[in-house]
Parts: C-alpha cells; structure tokens; sequence
C-alpha cells in the first residue's frame, strides 16, 4: 500500500449538464469529509483553454491523481477511485483497463503529461496477471516515446528485470531499453548476450542497433 498523500481533485462542468450538480455534490461531500485535500471547479465554457490543454471533450470531467474519469460518478464510485490511487496495483489496473479497450491514445497523452507514470510500466511487464493486451500496450507507448528524456529515465528500472525467469520479460525489457536510444543502456543490453534464449539473443543485436544508429 503506498503512503497515503494530500489528494487534489479537478472538475469541469458545463451549465445545463445534466450530471454535473450531482457530481459536484459528491466531491464536497467528501472535501468535507476529509477524503480529498482540494477540489477545483471550472466552467469548461469560460476557461476552454484549460480545457483544451487537459483534453478535456464531455463534462462531467474528473481528474483525481492519473485517473481521468467522464460522466456520471456517485459518491461511493469516487471513493473506489480514491482508494483505486493509493496502492500501486489499483493505478496498474486503470492502465490495464484503458489499454484493453482501446485507449491506447489516451494513456500516450497521459505519460506524455506525466511522465512519471511510465514507472509502473516495468511492474505491469512482470505481473502475471498483466493482460497480454496491456503487455502489448506498453510496448507501443515505448515506441512512441522512442529515445526521449522520459524512457530514458526508465534505464535503472527495465535494467531491474532482465534477470527476470519469464524469457518474454527479458526480451521485452532488453528492447525498450533499445528504445531509450541512450549508450547508457549498453552495458545491461549486453548482459543478455549469452542468454538460453535465441529470441532474446537476437533482441540484444537489434536493441544495440537502435542505439547504434541514433548515436
């Protein structure tokens, strides 16, 4: 269970929403309860800029930690979301669940606004119970954000699990690190050079090559 921290939640409404008042109800409700710190309020109508930047496209629009949530949400569902933030498995299944639905685009905008999220990437790669889906997933966020500052601070992390037993886990960690562009990673893609595997041998020359040709 992680450390329980100070939760701000955002909230755009729209006059004439027919889910709003209600919403906006169940979050001062809990803002009185002591379960959330602070809760800002926007009209999406009088700030659209905001509203852009975030995405923002039907209202109700909750934003509490990295969970984006529309529409209709009672009182007991926000609390299942506040206690969904605090345990690093709860933010795990959120990903699962946007990336098994077809919201692949939807998490890249999220890592790409926080970039800090990518670290439970590599705990979902070895989570059995990750979804090939989701597996599948995280894979395309790191190509999208091939050689940028945010998956080359993932090194220290994908570097953590190249000794894991599963071989796809290897394969998959020793390729995103590939992807970081960086001759950082050299050292750790190498250390899978001899490996029992020949799918993961062979990832190893291709990682370095990715490397290669971007330095």
């Amino acid at each position: 269970m992680k450390k329980q921290e100070p939760v701000s939640v955002k909230l755009f409404i729209a006059s004439g929403c027919p889910h709003c008042p209600a919403v906006l109800q169940a979050l001062s409700e809990l803002i009185k309860a002591g379960e959330i710190a602070e809760l800002h309020v926007s009209n999406i109508a009088l700030v659209p800029e905001q509203a852009q930047k975030l995405n923002v496209r039907s209202v109700p629009w909750i934003k509490i930690g990295p969970f984006e949530l529309t529409g209709a949400q009672t009182k007991k569902e926000l609390q299942q979301w506040l206690a969904r933030l605090q345990s690093d498995s709860g933010i795990q299944d959120y990903f699962s669940e946007l990336f098994t639905t077809g919201n692949l685009k939807k998490v890249i905008n999220l890592v790409k606004k926080e970039p800090e999220l990518l670290k439970y990437f590599p705990k979902m790669m070895t989570d059995e119970d990750t979804p090939l889906g989701a597996k599948i997933g995280i894979g395309a966020v790191f190509e999208e954000l091939q050689g940028s500052s945010a998956i080359k601070a993932l090194i220290p992390d994908l570097t953590a699990i190249l000794d894991a037993e599963n071989p796809a886990v290897r394969n998959d960690a020793c390729y995103y690190l590939g992807l970081t562009e960086s001759t950082d990673a050299i050292a750790a893609i190498k250390s899978l050079a001899d490996d029992k595997t020949p799918e993961v041998r062979e990832t190893v020359h291709d990682a370095l090559e990715i490397i290669h040709h971007a330095n």
